[in-house]
């Protein structure tokens, strides 16, 4: 699935990613430095992020919340990641090989969010356990295809020092309940220290851009999910359409909410949820949360 646009925070600036350059030019030590998981930890939470475009890449507090979010908790040692943007059955991994090109799929943006590198380390072994979780047909790796910008936009404020191994897995199907499925095949990764994220977006409403009256219908349904998730009532967040308030608009397409059924079917407690971001922007949703 290809994207030629996506919700973001307000305008760039003339000098795009310029915030995502000081960000850099402030944090890359304390990155690096970052303590990596270890047994005693215990399992990682699982993660679902509300992705941007590029441009979130100038949003200083969007940034400065996602790295102090993976500062939280031990520096993973790697991540599996599904994004919004690419569906593909059967299940289908990214390139696992150091340093793999990223996938720059959108349009639309200044040329310089296609130059910015995000070059991770091998990921091989990750790739062969991925591979054997998923069963016993064969997972096809698609060696030419790096992150897509569901991937690495977030990972980029996150892990801002690109040392930790990550392999994109495909989303399989856009029915919530394949993907909260696949969260819990992926759960004993928890226990390795790998972290288990799921990229998409609380809201996902362009119609709200044009009709600012319709963030009632986006606000409706960020609380409904609230409440769902401090249930742990994962029946309710499959049948969203049926039963969230302003489902329509909140998400016209599936694509960017099921992403939040892989996280919930990561995680040992459904009820767990920590919403660790928290705001409306253009008339969206950003929440992220995590779940133990």
């Amino acid at each position: 699935m290809t994207a030629t646009r996506s919700l973001a925070s307000p305008s760039p600036r003339h000098t795009p990613a310029a915030a995502y350059d000081d960000l850099l030019a402030r944090v890359l030590p304390r990155a690096r430095e970052q303590r990596v998981w270890n047994p005693s930890d215990g399992p990682l939470p699982s993660l679902f992020v509300s992705h941007g475009a590029p441009f979130t890449l100038d949003d200083p507090q969007w940034l400065g919340d996602l790295f102090d979010w993976a500062r939280s908790m031990p520096k993973p040692r790697a991540v599996v990641i599904v994004s919004a943007h690419w569906e593909r059955a059967p299940a289908a991994i990214s390139a696992a090989a150091a340093g793999t090109p990223l996938y720059y799929d959108f349009s639309g943006f200044h040329p310089r969010y296609k130059t910015l590198p995000y070059a991770t380390p091998d990921a091989t072994d990750l790739a062969r356990r991925l591979k054997g979780l998923l069963g016993r047909a064969s997972v096809h790796e698609f060696t030419a295809r790096g992150l897509d910008h569901g991937a690495f936009i977030p990972l980029m404020a996150m892990y801002p020092a690109a040392d930790v191994p990550v392999v994109q897995l495909s989303m399989p199907s856009l029915a919530p309940g394949a993907l909260l499925a696949l969260g819990a095949r992926l759960k004993p990764l928890r226990e390795e220290g790998i972290l288990v994220v799921g990229s998409g977006f609380m809201t996902h409403s362009f119609a709200v851009f044009h009709r600012p009256e319709l963030a009632a219908e986006t606000a409706a349904f960020d609380a409904w999910a609230v409440d769902a998730l401090a249930r742990g009532d994962a029946d309710a967040l499959i049948d969203y359409r049926g039963k969230a308030p302003g489902a329509a608009v909140a998400h016209p397409t599936a694509d960017h909410f099921v992403p939040l059924l892989l996280t919930v079917g990561a995680a040992d407690d459904p009820g767990s949820a920590v919403s660790a971001i928290d705001r409306m922007v253009m008339g969206n949703s950003t929440r992220s949360v995590q779940l133990t």
